[in-house]
């Protein structure tokens, strides 16, 4: 039989050896137990998931993970490797003695459904709750020990229906700068009926149709709908938010071109709390990078807002050098400021120069055909470093306030309408894109800051701009203030007292962070709770209408158009269903006709506060309960905003989801719903698992698996084929299932080799060869407890005091190396530690002594559960391992009697000493130079100096 089948023999030979079959046998029994057990269960203080008072009395901690979107593809490899670890994180601290809170839920609204959708003719629930099936089956093959009470998905209208709530609190909230938080809508109407609070036109609250009222609190609301510039996908049939537009103006889903357009959508008023996203960012445990994007994004700025007159009106611009007003020649608007038609004349002015029109006949005509050219590019190309400089003359002039010099206002690609009030003063002297635009239009430039780099003041000489903050201000002076000869600092701060003085402008911070667009025009999203009247004033849903849910349409996509066509407008799938549109309600003066909004809201509205959710997960009457988000959310030392402990996911959410969940957390907790400001107080971005592409001579990616290397080249069906490390996908024909992993070797050996790859912040390449290195660990584990061939336990009961010391320290050790890298999220190294221990005892042979297999069993228990449960077991325990508390190293043992010092004469090393670790310098020194192999090396030569570094280094430099 062992000459034909080699396998078999040895199966026969060792019945009760650990292989994938008992692996897999092994594995299923213990997820039941768990399930059965309710193993995961985190007890809340009180509600319907209360638990015993001992373990909520326990110090608590709440780890979650990044939702999963519930893909038809399911799950390959790479996306388990932070689930794995915050699994792993989590079993460590059920054993260190603390109450857990771990479970997942799916984030299962979105486009790739809406679009199979459309596809198939699916409905979209149905494939996202077969999707949702599947990947539970793969998540619990894997051994996550989750909390199953708590779970949910999105699409619930269990659940939505507090995402819809949410938005409504929102909408009914104001900011109030002075007290720096939000505060009911109803508080700021009181105002204005009170006459504490200033009406525009200084008109009186009760002298206002419900039509401007509407459009007065809509100046305020934190949720509001208006006329703005929007990134309009034609090719998608619906509006992104800026984050959703890749760096070349494409979509981030399809890759389709994205133009400006001015539609009616729902914003939120994000920009109202960009002070306080910055400062609190400083109080959070998350790394330097994310919160440098974060910073980056909202982008706050010192400087001042300047009025310049045109027309009897004003066009205000912000600038962070206003020293430098006195060299503002020309002024640029965005293409799509609202000014623009306002100022634009019918003709061109007098003495116009032919390089400012464009070539065009009329100012309307020069504008129109601009901006028609400007709406085709991103935000990104239009403030590229373009050698060509491009815009026209609107055929206004505005008045520089410092001078009084009439100036020219152009339209100009390079300046957004989402920056800063969507007009510059151009100092063409000072800033490197207006001093190009000025040589391609002919305008001056005025040096005001007085080089020093040789150059001079003629600027005519100038190859391109001078920008400096160390220079003097020169040419900078009027009849009531002068800044000539100051520097930069103080030149700002004494225009900027005269701007105020002279009611011109004044000084201001300015934000990059713009309004988060709220509104999508898609069908599977949650609808807005918002109705219209007859007059268009929007009317919220009372509490008691939610959920709003969505209604059943025969047509699930938005209307798309061709890619390429900007002039096109959107129609939702909801605005299709009348009858659903069109409603007749009683919100509290008489059933009334009303229209519905047709917008959803974006696939990022129901993760804004998941995290709530979890605690609280069967509340039907509130967000969550008071006291339960206290004890697992609320502030408490060394989280000084509260939040939950770890939350591990990538690093591509820095600013979308990261950035929006922060902002609805501080909204809540303004209003008093919540104790906890920030949503998540400890952040890691774990790394991204990798896999080799094969692409042919055509670039099309083959299948990896039928890839064969031959003498280091690559072939796949006889094709020599190339090979690049990138992302693992269905789409590259690289993925590998954890289902494959699991049926070859276990999903035990899969959690280890995933955490074995390397730090877990840092992306590796994927090697199925290399798993097999983790199965032999957990089979040689096995072997050190089990006898192969009887199944029986091989361990034997001993005191400390009879094992021998090389193995207490080896135990100890690893116990307290263990820990420390547990604790750290340094599970690789926590791996190499329990292997090193494992391979101890299999080289000491015999029998492994009861109290270190235990030890050993509770270690891998974190990690690789499923063998520890049954190791455990069949070392005669009851119950279940994860509860049962962390070895302890003794002290004594983890210090090691000796370390090797090493003793070196110019350079060489002469001799290896074996002293205490506690030994000092100058003892150590004496040590050293009395050796025999060092005396032998000086050969009475003299000494000049002895450098001691205790325990590990003496260097000698003889004379």
């Amino acid at each position: 039989m062992s000459e034909t089948n080699p396998a078999a023999a040895a199966e026969v030979a060792a019945p009760h050896r650990y292989t994938a079959a008992m692996a897999a046998d092994i594995e299923a029994r213990w997820q039941d137990f768990w399930d059965a057990e309710g193993t995961y269960a985190a007890p809340n203080p009180k509600g319907d998931l209360a638990g015993d008072a001992e373990t909520v009395a326990k110090p608590k901690k709440f780890f979650m993970d990044m939702f999963p979107y519930p893909s038809g593809a399911g799950l390959h490899v790479g996306h388990p490797l932070g689930y794995i670890a915050t699994d792993v994180y989590a079993r460590f601290h059920r054993m260190t003695g603390h109450n857990v809170l771990h479970t997942l839920g799916f984030d299962a609204f979105g486009l790739p459904a809406e679009q199979y959708a459309v596809q198939t003719g699916t409905h979209p629930r149905v494939s996202t709750e077969a999707n949702i099936e599947n990947m539970k089956v793969q998540l619990r093959r894997l051994g996550l020990g989750h909390d199953k009470r708590r779970s949910f998905a999105t699409i619930e209208p269990d659940y939505y229906k507090w995402t819809q709530w949410i938005f409504l609190q929102i909408f009914d909230s104001w900011y109030d700068e002075q007290a720096r938080r939000a505060r009911p809508i109803a508080e700021l109407v009181e105002q204005f009926e009170k006459g504490e609070r200033a009406l525009p036109g200084g008109r009186s609250w009760s002298g206002l149709s419900a039509a401007e009222r509407a459009d007065v609190l809509g100046e305020y609301r934190l949720a509001y709908a208006s006329d703005a510039p929007v990134n309009w996908c034609p090719g998608l049939g619906t509006v992104l938010a800026n984050e959703e537009v890749t760096a070349d103006g494409r979509s981030e889903r399809g890759n389709y071109p994205v133009f400006k357009a001015r539609l009616r959508q729902w914003n939120m008023r994000i920009t109202a709390y960009a002070d306080r996203l910055l400062e609190d960012l400083d109080e959070l445990d998350w790394p330097e990078a994310i919160k440098l994007q974060q910073r980056n994004w909202i982008g706050r700025s010192e400087g001042a807002r300047v009025d310049f007159p045109i027309d009897g009106e004003r066009i205000t611009v912000f600038t962070t050098r206003p020293d430098t007003l006195f060299g503002a020649t020309y002024m640029v608007l965005a293409p799509e400021h609202p000014l623009v038609e306002k100022f634009t004349p019918a003709a061109w002015p007098e003495g116009t120069r032919q390089v400012w029109t464009g070539g065009h006949a009329t100012p309307a005509e020069a504008v129109a055909a601009y901006r028609a050219q400007a709406a085709a590019k991103s935000d990104v190309e239009r403030q590229a470093e373009a050698k060509d400089k491009t815009g026209v003359f609107i055929g206004a002039y505005a008045t520089n306030p410092v001078n009084g010099e009439r100036v020219p206002v152009f339209i100009a690609d390079y300046v957004l309408m989402g920056y800063g009030t969507g007009a510059i003063m151009a100092v063409p002297a000072g800033d490197q894109r207006d001093f190009e635009f000025a040589r391609a239009f002919e305008l001056p430039i005025r040096c005001i800051v007085e080089p020093t780099d040789g150059r001079g003041t003629d600027t005519s000489t100038w190859e391109n701009a001078f920008a400096s903050y160390d220079a003097k201000i020169i040419n900078s002076s009027n009849d009531q203030v002068s800044l000539d000869g100051l520097g930069v600092v103080e030149a700002k701060a004494r225009i900027t007292a005269w701007l105020e003085r002279s009611g011109v402008g004044e000084g201001t911070v300015n934000f990059r962070l713009r309004d988060w667009l709220f509104s999508r025009q898609r069908y599977w999203g949650e609808p807005f709770p918002i109705v219209y009247d007859e007059d268009g004033i929007a009317h919220a849903l009372p509490e008691s209408m939610l959920p709003l849910e969505l209604p059943e349409v025969e047509d699930y996509s938005p209307r798309t158009f061709d890619p390429d066509d900007a002039d096109t407008q959107p129609e939702t799938p909801l605005s299709r269903n009348e009858d659903w549109v069109n409603v007749t309600l009683d919100l509290g003066d008489g059933p009334k006709k009303y229209r519905r909004e047709t917008n959803t809201m974006p696939n990022w509205a129901g993760s804004c506060w998941y995290e709530l959710r979890y605690l609280d997960p069967h509340n039907s009457e509130q967000l969550v309960d008071p006291e339960i988000e206290r004890y697992w959310m609320g502030p408490r030392e060394g989280l000084p905003h509260g939040g939950v402990d770890l939350y591990v996911g990538g690093a591509e959410h820095a600013v979308l989801h990261l950035l929006y969940a922060r902002f609805w957390s501080k909204v809540l907790y303004d209003l008093g719903h919540v104790s906890s400001a920030e949503p998540f107080h400890r952040l890691f971005n774990q790394g991204m698992i990798q896999a080799y592409v094969y692409r042919d001579g055509r670039g099309i990616a083959v299948p990896a698996a039928e890839v064969e290397e031959r003498d280091g080249a690559y072939y796949h069906q006889g094709e020599q084929v190339g090979r690049l490390l990138g992302k693992m996908g269905k789409s590259l024909k690289n993925a590998v299932t954890p289902d494959e992993i699991c049926a070859e070797y276990g999903a035990d050996t899969l959690r280890l080799y995933e955490m074995a790859m390397g730090p877990l912040d840092v992306s590796r390449p994927w090697d199925t060869r290399a798993v097999v290195g983790q199965f032999r660990l957990l089979q040689r584990l096995w072997r050190n407890i089990v006898d192969e061939s009887t199944g029986e336990v091989t361990v034997v009961d001993a005191e400390p005091a009879d094992i021998d010391e090389e193995t207490l320290r080896a135990l100890h050790k690893a116990i307290d190396g263990v820990r420390g890298d547990l604790e750290g999220l340094r599970f690789n190294t926590a791996i190499a530690k329990v292997t090193e221990l494992n391979n101890h005892l299999t080289k000491a042979g015999g029998a492994v002594p009861r109290p270190v297999a235990e030890a050993l069993v509770l270690m891998i228990a974190p990690l690789a559960p499923h063998i520890a449960e049954e190791l455990w077991r069949r070392l005669g325990h009851t119950g279940s391992v994860v509860h049962r508390d962390f070895p302890v190293a003794d002290p004594a043992y983890v210090v090691d009697e000796t370390v090797t010092c090493v003793v070196q004469i110019k350079g060489k090393v002469r001799a290896r000493l074996e002293v205490p670790p506690s030994i000092s310098e100058e003892e150590l020194e004496k040590v050293a130079l009395a050796d025999e192999k060092v005396v032998a090396a000086l050969g009475g030569a003299g000494i000049r100096k002895v450098i001691v570094r205790a325990p590990k280094l003496v260097n000698i430099v003889p004379a």
